[in-house]
């Protein structure tokens, strides 16, 4: 089955790409990924494709255009190069917070990727924790949109006790909340802010009980930290004795690592779906866990035509 398997890897997060292919026993593919002194993308599939199952890993984060742009360029390489399937491995998708009409004449960007991604030849989308679940009614293609909660369960059980209470940072986050404290036994609290601004967020007050208790506050990504901290700066105020945080994908933009360094946070649990800056991995108080064997399960089964839904937990 596996000889019939090709990986392939932008430049996004290759060692992400060396650990998946290490799970499902399969070499990473040949490629060059090559930029021209002026900026353009250059793509060359270095060995056979023709009629095999190809996967492409490529993270669309920092710098994020440029990111897309390689696997855009990557993926219509492979069809022309006839790849039977073509498979964009996607950990994290990049303007994904743009998935609705914010504000009149605003653009929804989320869908635009979309319609990209199918346009250089995708034939299938795999990603994980999308901001906006509805993302996947953007692709005109079967999408398999799997969760890292697996890998954050384990590690909580694990590592933070019993007296939990699980923390959604705001309204539009209650649903991935309220999964994570079904599955640990835990209570649910809900923090109700009010935005100022881009990148800007007031705390208001906390819905639920986090007195004594240790708060784990759950996101699917952390950008500035600005909300973040200031929630953890809150169920401090309200009595929580220990703050920590989990999200699936660590942007860590701008202040956000002296944000997080100088905050009442414990630790912060992150996956490694986006690669950690150099200032980033120094911070004693990040976490990092390996959703490789997440995807190279999911990348083994879609090859195997097997189903992906008990990944879902």
């Amino acid at each position: 089955m596996l000889d019939k398997i090709k990986i392939f890897s932008g430049n996004s997060n290759s060692s992400l790409a060396s650990e998946i292919c290490d799970f499902v026993n399969v070499p990473l593919g040949k490629a060059s990924v090559k930029t021209f002194s002026d900026g353009e993308i250059t793509v060359e599939i270095q060995e056979n494709i023709r009629g095999r199952h190809v996967f492409v890993i490529q993270s669309t984060c920092s710098p994020v255009n440029h990111n897309l742009m390689e696997l855009l360029v990557m993926i219509d390489a492979m069809k022309r190069a006839s790849a039977g399937y073509i498979t964009a491995v996607i950990p994290y998708y990049g303007y994904a917070r743009q998935d609705r009409k914010a504000a009149p004449r605003t653009p929804i960007t989320a869908k635009l990727v979309a319609d990209l991604i199918d346009a250089a030849g995708a034939t299938r989308v795999l990603c994980m924790d999308l901001h906006a679940g509805q993302i996947q009614g953007f692709f005109n293609m079967p999408v398999d949109h799997i969760y890292a909660m697996p890998i954050a369960l384990s590690y909580v059980k694990e590592k933070m006790g019993d007296d939990i209470v699980v923390v959604s940072p705001d309204a539009g986050g209650v649903e991935r909340a309220r999964a994570y404290a079904k599955r640990l036994g835990a209570a649910l609290a809900i923090i109700d802010k009010r935005r100022t601004g881009p990148n800007v967020a007031e705390v208001m007050h906390i819905i639920g009980d986090v007195e004594g208790k240790t708060a784990i506050i759950v996101d699917d990504m952390v950008d500035t930290a600005g909300t973040l901290t200031q929630a953890a700066k809150a169920l401090a105020d309200n009595g929580a004795s220990k703050v920590c945080a989990s999200c699936t994908h660590a942007v860590l933009s701008g202040p956000a690592i002296d944000r997080i360094n100088d905050s009442v946070i414990e630790e912060l649990v992150v996956t490694n779906s986006i690669p950690l800056t150099e200032i980033a991995r120094k911070s004693g108080k990040i976490k990092v866990l390996s959703v490789a064997p997440l995807l190279g399960e999911a990348i083994r089964r879609i090859h195997s035509d097997d189903s992906v839904s008990s990944l879902f937990v």
